[in-house]
């Protein structure tokens, strides 16, 4: 089996964008880089699919699944878009309770956790 290679190239760099983007501190390019990770994994696992071929039906002239495609990775896929849709609207809807709280985007660290992690490195100095 051999794959695509400007497929392979393209998978490669929407994972590196999307990586990139969920490092970020920002809500909204926390979001465009799950939906970049989550259109990579989808053409990875259309990738791993395998070649192309004719529509998983079969009919009553046609017995033989020779050269037939495979219909799990597309219904991989279908399920993984929607998942990701459904992501990226819960992420919307936190992100625009977020906004309206603190009028902001940008995520900061949380002084409470701050003073939790300073009274642990307190109590015990060698972790």
């Amino acid at each position: 089996m051999s794959a695509n290679l400007v497929l392979l190239i393209t998978i490669g760099v929407l994972t590196a964008c999307g990586v990139y983007l969920l490092l970020e501190r920002v809500v909204s390019k926390m979001l465009l880089g799950m939906i970049l990770l989550g259109n990579a994994v989808n053409l990875l696992i259309l990738t791993m699919g395998g070649e192309d071929g004719k529509p998983p039906i079969l009919g009553s002239s046609d017995t033989s699944p020779d050269g037939m495609a495979d219909p799990l990775a597309q219904a991989m896929v279908l399920t993984a878009i929607v998942i990701t849709m459904g992501l990226a609207a819960f992420v919307l809807a936190l992100a625009y309770r977020a906004y309206m709280l603190t009028t902001t985007e940008d995520v900061t660290n949380d002084p409470e956790d701050a003073q939790v992690a300073a009274r642990r490195e307190r109590e015990d100095p060698e972790k």
